[in-house]
């Protein structure tokens, strides 16, 4: 079998920075917690909120015809690129994720890299969410409660708190709120055919400023790239299923179904809410809301059944990434890229630290109120280890054919080269979007790979299971 030879950065010689047993000890997960149909459930409610709120902005970048074809483009992307991360999935099954395949493809930089990003992504979406569950909390208008930082403290307080509970009891309370979640999809579903009117589609006026625009496309062309990373908001974490690998029963099967059964479900409801909602609302009133699905119905006993079933939707996601990022935080600490401590588990197995210090950051950025701002952040993060996570996938492929595969990928190559261009482009369309906001993230990223650079990859544990793999790569091409 052939392997990628690793950088020496990546395995310290000797003393401290070597894993013990002891070490290990105290940062290991609650294994066999999860089957496939727990971690379907999981990517479904990673996203879910995503169709409750956020995606609808893309209708002031694109208006409806340039967020439809944004929205189609997106959805291959992620399509081809949960069939990569399957493969990869079934093959390198531990907490990383991402950052475990591109740390055995790229060596220690680009799996720095990657988990970077999607940590970025994992700590930025829950306070985008946060201020999107403040709008539908104060159109409840429950007992005098307004949209506040206080809505944000209690909702990072609660479910930190749950989490840190262990595993198995979050994902099973996950399950149950996301099930309720695509209830209220449905009972808006039912309540809004009945609204829809096409007209509704593209009632925005076009500008005439705008190159190629028209009814269907009011902002022209460069709305599709415009609309781009509020489509991804359709999808955006889906990806985060392989973080649970440690935790699920048979990983190498089980995570790749979970996966792809979680992104065709995904599809459907992603594409009910862009036409049902915006041919209810119409376009114009519906690029600006904050509850979009409930402001489609009106004022009607449906709207508040699916004001409070929107809220758990969007409690539902929030829930998940902050498992996700605990995960991601939990792996790059125990291979000792960012401070030990932060993989620390308690007697229930769930990291503490990788829990609580990313949600005090979130928390932090909630406080802005700025849900597109933050939401374009977050994409950033994401599209950029897609981009990462791809390439890693075709180096795998070229550098390492004979790797044990219990998934492949339909397509190969092919398949996840497609993702990596529109990753690529999608990257871009956040400067597009907010440039600020991209500038900052990725000023964000450079710190974090300057912090690696200067002191972290001096002081990797040889021992963590992601760093084994790596290891073990090493000594087979050695031993060729």
């Amino acid at each position: 079998m052939r392997s990628y030879p690793l950088s020496t950065d990546a395995i310290p010689a000797t003393g401290a920075d070597a894993a013990t047993d002891e070490y290990l000890a105290k940062r290991t997960l609650r294994s066999g917690s999860a089957g496939w149909v727990l971690l379907a459930g999981l990517g479904v409610s990673y996203v879910i909120s995503g169709d409750y709120s956020g995606w609808n902005f893309g209708l002031a970048e694109g208006g409806f015809g340039g967020l439809m074809i944004a929205a189609i483009v997106i959805a291959a992307m992620y399509l081809a690129m949960v069939l990569g991360m399957a493969e990869l999935s079934s093959s390198l099954p531990a907490a990383g994720g991402g950052y475990t395949f591109a740390r055995r493809a790229m060596g220690p930089w680009g799996g720095f890299a990657t988990g970077t990003a999607i940590l970025i992504e994992y700590a930025i979406a829950p306070a985008a969410i946060a201020t999107f569950i403040g709008a539908y909390v104060e159109s409840l208008n429950l007992f005098g409660i307004t949209d506040g930082w206080w809505v944000y403290l209690a909702v990072y307080a609660l479910f930190i708190g749950i989490h840190l509970g262990g595993a198995g009891e979050a994902l099973k309370a996950m399950f149950v709120i996301t099930g309720i979640a695509l209830v209220g999809l449905v009972v808006f579903a039912i309540a809004a055919i009945g609204k829809f009117d096409s007209s509704n589609l593209t009632n925005i006026t076009p500008d005439p400023d705008a190159t190629g625009a028209s009814a269907f496309l009011p902002f022209g062309y460069m709305g599709i790239w415009a609309a781009i990373p509020f489509a991804i908001w359709f999808f955006l974490a889906v990806e985060g299923v392989p973080l649970a690998a440690e935790e699920a029963s048979n990983p190498s099967k089980n995570v790749p179904k979970g996966i792809i059964v979680a992104m065709l479900l995904l599809v459907v409801t992603g594409a009910v809410v862009l036409f049902l909602v915006t041919g209810a609302l119409g376009a114009a009133d519906a690029s600006s809301s904050g509850n979009p699905l409930v402001q489609a119905l009106g004022d009607s006993p449906a709207a508040k059944v699916v004001n409070y079933i929107g809220l758990a939707g969007l409690v539902a996601s929030f829930f998940s990434i902050v498992y996700a990022y605990s995960r991601q935080t939990f792996a790059l600490s125990r291979a000792g890229y960012l401070p030990t401590s932060l993989s620390v588990t308690n007697s229930r197995k769930a990291p503490i630290l990788a829990l609580i210090v990313p949600g005090v950051i979130g928390f932090g950025l909630s406080l802005t109120g700025e849900g597109a701002m933050l939401l374009n952040m977050a994409v950033f993060g994401a599209a950029l280890s897609y981009v990462l996570m791809m390439v890693s996938h075709i180096v795998l492929r070229v550098r390492e054919p004979n790797m044990p595969r219990p998934y492949r990928t339909p397509g190969g190559i092919a398949t996840t080269s497609f993702a990596l261009v529109i990753a690529a482009v999608s990257v871009a369309a956040t400067f597009l979007v907010d440039p600020k906001a991209a500038l900052f993230t990725l000023g964000v990223f450079c710190a974090f790979m300057a912090y690696f650079g200067l002191y972290s990859r001096k002081h990797l544990v040889a021992k963590s299971p992601d760093e084994e793999f790596a290891v073990l790569a090493k000594a087979e091409h050695e031993l060729e």
